[in-house]
């Protein structure tokens, strides 16, 4: 009974257009050689009746100057039951030097294998940008999703994310995330079929000196659309060594 459940919930969640998990999180295009991260996400997201929380934890190299990679083991929980969810490979290329040019550009792709096998293989993708003004550092990122060697035919999805942030210090910076799902990668669904969530954010990075430091933000995003009533309090913390 409680695997119909969960699963039942799991459909009402991320039903054509299909809707991220609350742990999801804004992709940067930076990259630093040598770096190693350890990356922790939570996210619970209360929707229409429909509770569910999820958290992974990674462990990542910057390979180049150009490329960062991660391997992340994903977990769900829904109607009090915890089940392991997926592993992930993530991949982000960073393709123009930091400042160089008016927009930072980058590109992830990242690659999915659910626990249950019928979902086949997840594959997103997609450029990264950045620009910054000042204090003012803005995100937004075009992404693409597909299923391959699922049981069930399936389109290639269409998401975007935006971040704004002031930095009032290092430690500390105040800002806003936005999230949403648009439908067909040819055909975006109707709005109000759609997914948006917006909200505010906090962000910081502490230094603890020998490249080492803890980085994070929190945020608190609410659905804006009128077929899904959603809140999301989501959370990232960042050890980088």
């Amino acid at each position: 009974m409680k695997k119909i459940l969960f699963a039942s919930t799991l459909v009402t969640l991320f039903a054509h257009p299909a809707f991220a998990g609350p742990a999801e999180y804004i992709y940067t295009p930076s990259v630093e050689a040598g770096e190693r991260e350890i990356d922790f996400k939570y996210g619970s997201r209360k929707s229409t009746g429909n509770d569910l929380s999820a958290v992974s934890l990674g462990l990542g190299y910057g390979f180049s100057e150009y490329w960062f990679s991660e391997i992340y083991v994903k977990y769900n929980r829904a109607d009090g039951t915890t089940s392991f969810d997926a592993w992930e490979w993530e991949n982000k290329f960073q393709l123009t030097e930091t400042g160089k040019y008016p927009v930072d550009l980058g590109f992830l792709l990242e690659i999915e294998r659910p626990q249950d096998r019928t979902e086949g293989y997840e594959v997103k993708f997609g450029p990264l940008l950045q620009t910054e003004f000042g204090k003012t550092q803005i995100n937004a990122n075009l992404l693409f999703q597909r299923n391959y060697r699922a049981q069930e035919a399936n389109i290639m999805q269409t998401s975007y994310q935006l971040q704004a942030k002031y930095r009032l210090k290092p430690e500390f910076a105040i800002g806003i995330q936005g999230f949403g799902e648009l439908g067909n990668y040819d055909n975006w669904s109707a709005y109000s079929q759609q997914s948006h969530r917006y909200g505010p954010a906090i962000f910081g990075k502490f230094s603890l000196g020998n490249r080492q430091a803890i980085k994070y933000n929190l945020a608190f995003l609410i659905g804006q659309t009128n077929n899904i009533d959603s809140k999301t309090l989501r959370t990232q913390i960042e050890y980088e060594f």
